[in-house]
């Protein structure tokens, strides 16, 4: 049953759906069109906003539902490929001008996070925000000693609203769990618990800051990507200050050309990027929409707002760059493999026919521009082999798969010419060179070298404790009383397996010897034979259970 707080939620949606208009999107369809009259019945019918084009009205009714709606629309304004351009071109404007709350609650934020008036910390503060998103907004300020800097503070009781509308997801997730047939592959309640997690992240700055942090150190002196640096005395849970940076937004694309940028640079380097922060660093930007990309000189780029960061395990790491790599050999068979081995799909697939399925999806796109690839038709191809093919999804690479899809349209927009995987191919040979090649084992043994030389000392003592004993007639072996038992049990089983094993096969040998005689003084021995096959085979069966 709906607990009355959801339940009040989702009748708040359907209003705002209704009074921004949306809901002539949906009666528009196939489905609805024969009961569209019905709507005029509807209360929010005769109250909803009556001004402003579609995609007006589809970006203004995300931003009233809140921040996880406003995420979503983020996410889709990366991807042109799939929009109307109209819808696209509103949507970016969620990327960083959602509207903004006033500018005297920041300053009263940041006094309560830091315990003094404001022009006690800064010796300017601009109420006016230099940009707003969904979690946070930034202002511009100035240290005392003259440095410019940018203050990033929570929107007030965003983490309430935030969890009213992770409650409404779960019991979504649950009723689809319930009455979905394909729930049990999609696996919605533990994707809605891998998101929550990093949505609740993201509402502390300090785990930001921290975020930021790491991956400047990372790419310290780089000339592919430039990270601000953190004012830790300034940062608490609710308020965090960076250097401000100069760039120009990477969705610009424009202004970057008016400004002589190398586009196809580039689009190679962020691929690059993207990468070498998932398989050298295992720490990426997983929040890379271009409201948090800018340009500075020499094609570098500036990246802000780590609230959201991802890694993943040593295992899937290794299973996801080798299907890139079979991917760029066109070695569709190991591809296939490795999803069973990976258990992304069932032990028992079929893997010829899983690999015709692979080959029929990505032969189309292969070593194609992203411009001459459909994303649509792909990603349709992709849903129906993942039907077919009982594919799981793996809420652990939710966040992976959703960097790569903010990648390539970023990609996308700046060079469509760009060749993904040609960029991608040359940096996952390095990788895998570094991981299992001389170099590799060299690096892990000299890793275990300081913990060999500290317990070095002991070893000749310990071996020759060891062969005093033996010598001696001394030397124990202990077993556990448990484990003596199931051993002997084991054994117990094992050899009654043998005796039925020779019995049955000595059975239906004498069964079929018999068959084949047929003397006449027998009138009945092929019910004889096909007792004692039988019991063969019965015999046979039970040894091997």
């Amino acid at each position: 049953m709906i607990r009355p707080l959801v339940l009040r939620r989702l009748l708040h949606i359907q209003w705002v759906l209704l009074y921004h208009g949306l809901d002539d999107l949906i009666l528009a369809t196939h489905l609805f069109r024969p009961v569209r009259f019905l709507a005029a019945f509807t209360p929010g019918y005769w109250m909803r906003s009556q001004h402003g084009p579609r995609a007006e009205r589809i970006r203004q009714a995300l931003e009233d539902l809140g921040p996880i709606f406003v995420k979503f629309g983020q996410t889709l304004s990366t991807r042109r490929d799939l929009l109307p351009e109209d819808v696209a071109e509103e949507l970016v404007k969620l990327q960083d001008r959602v509207p903004a709350f006033p500018g005297d609650e920041a300053r009263k934020s940041v006094e309560k996070a830091l315990g003094k008036p404001v022009l006690e910390i800064f010796r300017e503060f601009d109420e006016t925000p230099l940009a707003s998103a969904s979690i946070a907004q930034v202002h511009s300020a100035r240290l005392h000693d003259g440095e410019t800097v940018v203050v990033k503070v929570l929107r007030p009781g965003i983490e309430k609203r935030i969890r009213s509308d992770i409650g409404l997801l779960y019991e979504l997730a649950k009723m689809a769990q319930r009455f979905l047939p394909d729930a049990r592959r999609l696996r919605p309640v533990e994707v809605v618990r891998e998101f929550e997690k990093t949505i609740l992240d993201e509402l502390d700055l300090v785990r930001e800051a921290a975020n930021a942090s790491e991956i400047r150190r990372r790419f310290e002196n780089s000339e592919l990507i430039y990270i601000p640096r953190v004012y830790w005395e300034y940062t608490r849970r609710d308020v965090m200050v960076m250097e401000k940076i100069q760039g120009i937004p990477v969705g610009d694309v424009a202004r970057l050309r008016r400004e002589g940028v190398d586009l196809k640079l580039l689009a190679e380097r962020g691929v690059e990027i993207f990468f070498t922060q998932v398989f050298r660093d295992n720490f990426f930007h997983a929040d890379m929409h271009p409201g948090n990309i800018f340009v500075g000189p020499g094609a570098q780029y500036i990246a802000v707002d780590f609230g959201i960061v991802g890694s993943i395990t040593k295992a899937d790491q290794h299973y996801v760059a080798e299907n890139f790599l079979a991917f760029f050999k066109r070695d569709y068979r190991r591809v296939a493999e490795m999803h069973v081995e990976s258990g992304w799909v069932p032990a028992d697939t079929r893997i010829e026919e899983f690999e015709s399925a692979i080959r029929s999806v990505c032969e189309p796109i292969f070593e194609k521009p992203l411009k001459e690839i459909s994303y649509g038709a792909l990603l349709l191809r992709l849903f129906q082999v993942a039907r077919r093919f009982d594919m799981s999804v793996q809420p652990q690479l939710v966040l992976l798969q959703k960097t790569l899809l903010n990648i390539e349209g970023l990609g996308r927009d700046l060079y469509p010419d760009l060749d993904l995987w040609k960029t991608a191919k040359p940096f996952l040979e390095n990788w895998f060179r570094q991981q299992v090649g001389p170099q590799a084992v060299y690096t892990k043994l000299r890793g275990h070298l300081p913990e060999w030389a500290q317990q070095w000392p002991e070893m000749p003592g310990l071996i020759h404790d060891a062969l005093s004993k033996a010598v001696n007639g001394k030397m124990e072996l202990r077993l556990d009383g448990r484990e003596f038992d199931k051993l002997r049990e084991e054994m117990h089983r094992n050899r009654q397996r043998t005796v039925a094993a020779i019995a049955g096969a000595a059975l239906s040998i004498s069964a079929a010897l018999l068959a084949g005689m047929r003397p006449v003084e027998i009138p009945d021995i092929s019910l004889v034979s096909g007792f004692l096959g039988g019991l063969g085979v019965i015999l046979l069966l039970g040894a091997w259970r």
